[in-house]
């Protein structure tokens, strides 16, 4: 295939498509959450809770598309290069599978891996009656089971949540901001999604002391089917450029208490020519300079 490049016209489409260059630190990933053809009320109330929780990198698309990602991904791709969205959710409900969720995320705007949910509890961000955290918060996420670690299914949904939820990368981090925390549970075949507000109570001393309390959405999930990249393009997406992996530096070893030794090389130096300090009492003598002349004395004779 040959894929012609056409020169933007306007600066404005050239910022629009230097936006979409690829980076060697990328952007924060988006997420599209994409309504089915014969969603229920369910399902279009779990992609509204999970878009307040994304929000802002996430895209809602509040009319009902007919598509079946594990059927046809055509669509799913299409949308993602348009709205240059690298993970989904889709939302759907039939007699067969019902109240049906599907999370994926694309590698070079095609479907990477995907997986696909069965919604049997949910507990909405409305019917929890506390405060809400403000748009835009990181969360703290935790994983508990130990089917997140066993198989390899689960251990590539842990991969896909955090993907998912984990918002921007961040340089510092402030004790005020830790107040989000989404928990995931996995037992008995099961996936159990909660949410809480961390709260920062009174401990007479400096370290608060922390309580936990329920905020929604709450999620019983149950895992239905899965479609997984094979191993060398699931490699292939990992693969970091050059220029972001760091530099071995030479002549620098460590101690097993973590001390840090460097060995520099220098030429000879000949320490006669070194300056030193001009002091009175360090200057040589006249019989000292004679000697080392070769018994030549400095001063002049006399002539009669």
């Amino acid at each position: 295939l040959i894929y012609c490049y056409r020169k933007p016209k306007t600066k404005r489409a050239k910022r629009f498509l230097e936006k979409r260059e690829p980076k060697l630190k990328e952007n924060t990933k988006n997420a599209m959450l994409i309504k089915g053809g014969n969603a229920n009320l369910t399902v279009t109330e779990v992609l509204k809770d999970i878009y307040a929780v994304k929000k802002p990198f996430a895209v809602l698309y509040k009319k009902k598309n007919i598509t079946r990602p594990f059927e046809d991904q055509t669509s799913l791709e299409f949308f993602s290069k348009k709205s240059d969205c690298s993970l989904f959710l889709f939302g759907s409900h039939n007699k067969k599978r019902p109240n049906n969720l599907i999370i994926g995320r694309m590698f070079d705007y095609h479907v990477l891996d995907m997986i696909e949910l069965g919604v049997e509890k949910f507990v909405s961000l409305k019917d929890v009656k506390n405060s809400k955290c403000p748009e835009g918060t990181k969360p703290m996420l935790i994983f508990a089971g130990d089917m997140f670690e066993v198989n390899e299914e689960y251990r590539r949904l842990k991969s896909l949540l955090i993907d998912f939820f984990r918002g921007p990368t961040v340089p510092s981090i402030r004790l005020a901001g830790l107040e989000y925390v989404l928990h995931f549970t996995a037992v008995d075949g099961k996936i159990y999604m909660r949410s809480y507000k961390v709260l920062l109570k009174k401990s007479g001393c400096k370290i608060p002391r922390i309580e936990l309390e329920e905020m929604g959405p709450s999620l019983d999930l149950v895992m239905r089917r899965t479609h997984l990249a094979s191993d060398d393009l699931y490699k292939l997406s990992l693969k970091q450029p050059k220029a972001l992996k760091p530099k071995k530096k030479k002549n620098i070893s460590h101690d097993v208490f973590g001390t840090t030794y460097g060995r520099i090389h220098m030429q000879k130096q000949d320490l006669g020519k070194l300056q030193t300090r001009k002091m009175k009492g360090l200057k040589k003598r006249p019989a000292e300079k004679s000697a080392e002349d070769g018994g030549v004395s400095p001063k002049k004779s006399k002539s009669a």
